[in-house]
């Protein structure tokens, strides 16, 4: 039996959460001194509409250990954890320290817990989720499962692009100059992560189809076995837009399977309004 927790920056599609494999644990938001629980009363044109109104921007907190350490507990013997980037959050660092904790606490149950740093972020987290389930239903042990699991992190890569840079002006890691040349002149960042979960700018273009269709000629040029790979899209509030992103890359390359779904809560922050996420 095992258990797969992705912390709640990470998406869970609607079969997922029927898996019954699949758990969530939640990060939290902060906007204008309003707490709000990345879970499922997460309202995300609420939320959208408050960060937009918002002088400050929103702040976002990790999950406890002992919130990590409440979905340890149970009849699983293999417990297998993915989290945000630990170069973006503390949430990796919090479930590292619910594992010892646990293992201090329970050291004796025959449990074996893994905690994978996804050096990614939303979708990425989910497809690294749905990789360890593979490796399971497949018959690999622990070892070889959080093997090939690490070795398919290592291969991964995170793009996106943002419609508006506001949040990230808001939050200091903008300068409000190079926000405003951005946004006069309509200019969209095509951002990626870096191989050890940092993010770094691979280019730009004038406008949003422009930038989208950038990204994904960045994405094809570093995939050599799509027919292999599953692609993953996760939009802010627009899937139309994340629909005729799918349609292009189908137009160009083959891919073992495409996923498709909207941002939960940390990341509808990250991404804000309209921004475009895809992982492969």
């Amino acid at each position: 039996m095992y258990k797969i927790i992705i912390d709640s920056c990470g998406e869970l599609t609607e079969e997922l959460k029927a898996d019954g494999h699949f758990w969530n644990v939640a990060l939290e938001m902060e906007v204008d001194g309003e707490r709000i629980v990345d879970d499922e009363t997460f309202d995300q044109k609420d939320f959208l509409k408050k960060v937009k109104e918002s002088p400050t921007g929103p702040k976002s907190s990790c999950p406890s250990p002992e919130s990590y350490m409440e979905l340890y507990r149970g009849e699983e013997e293999h417990v297998y954890v993915v989290t945000l980037s630990k170069e973006l959050s503390g949430s990796y660092n919090s479930a590292q320290l619910a594992k010892k904790l646990y293992e201090e606490e329970y050291g004796g149950d025959g449990k074996q817990i893994y905690v994978f740093n996804s050096r990614s972020a939303s979708v990425g987290e989910t497809l690294i989720g749905i990789k360890a389930q593979e490796c399971e239903e497949s018959g690999m042990s622990f070892e070889e499962t959080v093997e090939t699991t690490e070795r398919y992190i290592s291969e991964q890569r995170t793009y996106f692009v943002l419609e508006t840079l506001e949040t990230l002006r808001k939050n200091g890691r903008l300068s409000n100059l190079k926000a405003f040349v951005a946004n006069a002149l309509n200019i969209k960042p095509v951002m990626a992560s870096t191989p050890e979960g940092q993010i770094c700018q691979l280019g730009q273009a004038r406008g949003m189809n422009k930038a989208l269709k950038k990204m994904v000629e960045e994405m094809l040029a570093g995939v050599t076995d799509g027919e292999n790979r599953i692609l993953a899209i996760s939009h802010c509030n627009c899937p139309q837009r994340a629909e005729a992103v799918v349609e292009e890359i189908k137009k160009l390359a083959a891919f073992k399977k495409i996923i498709v779904a909207d941002t939960a809560g940390i990341s509808s922050m990250y991404a804000n309004d309209g921004g475009i996420i895809m992982v492969v």
